[in-house]
Order: structure tokens, then C-alpha cells, then sequence
């Protein structure tokens, strides 16, 4: 309400006075490098140094959406699913050639590493329930043996 009485009212002695004396600053006309109390040169020093950090952030997380990207498609490939195309633009905007975190690496190697032991004839047969590894091989020793001895008794051989 002040505010629209002093524009009117001001506004009117103005045009009275025909603006003579001093012309006073209002707090809503104070620059913005005075509203936080620097000097216009230090301002804008500041807000170069603002724009430059955002930049840096920009970069960094563009790098980390990256890193999180191939990570994905990684998975895709191993995994035969189709491919995302927010992915490839993603690995696109950084380089292209983007390397996994030491972190996500190892995770991924030892992951190929248990699928690979899974993947074995010995990684299958562990796999089978209420099998004995042990008592298999004494089984599959014990038949080699008797074959041994019924392949001396044959008078053929």
C-alpha cells in the first residue's frame, strides 16, 4: 500500500519540481553487485567463477551418467537384451570412450568370473541337488578298476 501511495504521490512531485534537486536511489534501483555489497569488478569476477564451478559440475555428472550407461549396456550385451538408445546418446555426449569406475570393473570381472565357473562341467554338476562329488568319483574309480580286471580275464583280448 506505501508502496502505490509514494509511486503516485512521487510520481506527481516530480512532475511538479520538474526533477530538480538531488535524485535519490531506492533500495529497489541499487545495482546487484551493491545489493551484495562488492564492487561491480568483484561481481562480476564472482559470477564467472559461478559460471565455471556449474560447468565443472555439468561435466562431472555428465561423466557419471556415462560411466552408469555403460555399466547398462555392459549388462545388455552380456545378458542379450536390446539396446537403449538414452544410453548411447549418453556415452555419445562424453566421448564416446568411457571407462568404468575401478569399483564397477571389479564388480563386473568377478561377476564373468563366477559365470564362468557356472558355466564349467564341474560349475554344472555342483549345481545338481543331493549330488556327492566325492562318492561319484569313488564310484567312477571302482568301475575302471573292475573293467581292468574283467578286460585280463578275456581270453579274446
Amino acid at each position: 500500500m506505501a508502496f502505490m501511495v509514494k509511486s503516485m504521490v512521487g510520481g506527481q512531485l516530480k512532475n511538479l519540481t520538474g526533477g530538480l534537486g538531488g535524485e535519490e536511489k531506492n533500495e529497489g534501483e541499487k545495482s546487484p553487485a551493491e545489493a551484495q555489497g562488492m564492487t561491480r569488478e568483484e561481481y562480476e569476477e564472482y559470477q564467472r567463477q559461478l559460471v565455471e564451478e556449474k560447468m565443472e559440475r555439468d561435466a562431472q555428472f555428465a561423466q557419471r551418467k556415462a560411466e552408469r550407461a555403460t555399466f547398462r549396456s555392459h549388462f545388455r550385451d552380456k545378458y542379450r537384451l536390446p539396446k537403449n538408445e538414452t544410453d548411447d546418446n549418453q556415452i555419445q555426449l562424453v566421448g564416446g570412450d568411457v571407462e568404468l569406475p575401478k569399483e564397477l570393473a571389479k564388480m563386473i570381472e568377478q561377476d564373468n568370473e563366477e559365470e564362468e565357473e557356472k558355466n564349467s562341467v564341474i560349475g554344472q554338476l555342483s549345481n545338481i541337488q543331493n549330488l556327492d562329488l566325492d562318492s561319484l568319483k569313488d564310484k567312477a574309480s571302482a568301475t575302471l578298476e573292475d573293467l581292468k580286471q574283467s578286460a585280463e580275464k578275456c581270453t579274446m583280448m
